[in-house]
């Protein structure tokens, strides 16, 4: 298995982890007697788990390598998702929940950053299409759980076995990562350390792409139902397409990418999602309404990789700028469902989305903060730090 096979399945597999258990929360709920508020608090534990550990992650790669630490990650990742389901209480699922998003975050920050490298090594663009390959994952393991949840399979049964298969998937594609090659005279990343100003920048444009993604993708499907009145199953075709979009243009932006270049790319992108928030603000008929929602999703689809990549390339290592954006990153997809929520019971909806064009607009501002910086290129794997490694 080539290199960029074996982190593209990495990727795949990561997804495929998220997506499965996203089916299974109304059983747990049910499971446990969860009251909504409860629940709540229980899904705000996996990004709280997520930020505790980001900044670990580059530590452990910079001392036992990159390689091994992803390949432990990912399978402490896959095996967390069985446990979920087996707590026994609300504290149990608390904690589950901890260590599930630990996993998840940890793991998020080393494989990022080992497809960082990767591109410097092959020399092209690779991370929009591997995030496509997280969002394949995602949907496959979803539609899995979905025909779990519909012929009422025990999700203990559903989540363990997932976590069985997707434990060994994630092993046999480990095996295929690039070979570490730590210079000795390396830095060790900082154990925390506020982002500079460039990473920052980095940053907010991966905030302003993460804020877009998170309100449509958690606030489509009601926005059509409400606004256009919609039927149920129009305002799901509606997430539906969004998402489709958001795949396929993460699975074909790399062209883009190469072509255009980052800055470019951020622009154009940014443009075309900003349209479609406009239509979103103005539709009042779903065909429209879905419209706008396919083109937010085509716009920002390649931003939030774009800005990994650009941060692991700026960062005193991979590791530590993938962390400093991925935390920012989290951060923004726990904030703006619920911001987008407020705004709308406050305003209306289409006030909630004329926010998020908004926010699409100073993204697109900011294109340049992802400009590589000067000798970024030039890089040679023996000064890529801990994921550099052989020929692919």
């Amino acid at each position: 298995m080539s290199h960029h096979r074996a982190i593209a399945a990495i990727f795949a597999v990561h997804g495929a982890v998220a997506g499965s258990l996203s089916t299974r929360i109304p059983w747990i709920q049910d499971r446990l007697d969860l009251d909504p508020r409860i629940l709540g608090l229980a899904l705000l534990c996996p990004p709280i788990g997520a930020f505790i550990g980001m900044p670990m992650a580059g530590r452990l790669a910079h001392r036992f390598g990159g390689r091994r630490v992803t390949r432990v990650l990912i399978a402490l990742w896959c095996s967390g998702l069985a446990l979920p389901a087996l707590a026994p209480s609300p504290v149990g699922l608390f904690a589950a929940f901890l260590l599930f998003g630990a996993a998840a975050g940890m793991s998020d920050v080393t494989m990022n950053a080992h497809a960082v490298v990767l591109e410097r090594h092959l020399g092209r663009s690779i991370m929009s299409g591997l995030h496509g390959m997280w969002a394949v994952g995602s949907l496959t393991a979803a539609g899995i759980g979905v025909l779990a949840a519909q012929s009422g399979l025990d999700a203990r049964v559903h989540l363990g076995t997932m976590s069985a298969v997707l434990l060994l998937l994630g092993l046999l594609a480990g095996r295929g990562l690039l070979t570490d090659h730590t210079p000795a005279d390396a830095p060790a990343p900082r154990r925390f350390a506020l982002p500079g100003r460039g990473i920052a920048l980095i940053g907010v444009v991966g905030f302003c792409a993460t804020f877009a993604e998170g309100a449509s993708a958690n606030w489509s499907a009601l926005y059509i139902t409400e606004v256009t009145d919609a039927g149920p199953g129009v305002g799901a075709a509606g997430y539906t397409v969004f998402m489709l979009f958001m795949a396929g243009t993460r699975l074909l932006g790399d062209r883009v990418i190469r072509l255009l270049g980052p800055v470019a790319t951020v622009r154009t992108s940014g443009a075309v999602a900003a349209v479609g928030g406009l239509i979103v603000v103005l539709a009042r008929t779903p065909a429209l309404a879905i419209a706008g929602f396919a083109l937010v999703g085509l716009g920002v689809a390649v931003i939030v990789p774009l800005a990994i990549a650009a941060a692991g390339n700026r960062g005193a290592t991979p590791g530590e700028g993938v962390a400093g954006v991925a935390t920012i990153t989290y951060l923004s997809g726990l904030v703006a469902p619920a911001v987008t929520g407020w705004v709308a019971g406050g305003l209306s909806y289409p006030a909630a989305f004329a926010v998020i064009t908004a926010v699409v607009v100073l993204l697109t501002l900011l294109a340049p903060a992802l400009r590589p910086s000067a000798g970024t290129s030039a890089l040679t794997p023996e000064k890529q730090g801990s994921f550099a490694g052989t020929q692919d």
